[in-house]
């Protein structure tokens, strides 16, 4: 698997934000990425060294379009922690 296949974008959030207080970055990652994956990803794209790679899979919900019941897809985040004096400006682009 590619690394830009591993990590589709960043998730700019106000959660996420909360989380870059703690040296934390957010992304949305493919949904079969293990974390050494995303952890080997990160580290070649950015250049930065990598704490520790926590994973969340958000379940799409469930809506109407067009009057017709449908289903939003589901989203793995990663939440990665980087080392001390390490950090990743997500405003920018790869």
């Amino acid at each position: 698997m590619n690394t830009y296949d591993v990590i589709r974008k960043p998730i700019i959030t106000e959660k996420a934000t909360m989380a870059s207080e703690a040296n934390a970055v957010v992304f949305e990652v493919a949904m079969d990425a293990a974390k050494p994956q995303i952890k080997a990803a990160v580290e070649e794209l950015f250049g930065v060294k990598v704490k520790a790679v926590n994973t969340a899979i958000a379940k799409g919900k469930v809506k109407r379009f067009r009057g017709r019941p449908g289903k939003r897809r589901d989203v793995k985040k990663a939440y990665v922690t980087l080392e001390e004096g390490n950090t990743i400006d997500v405003t920018t682009g790869l």
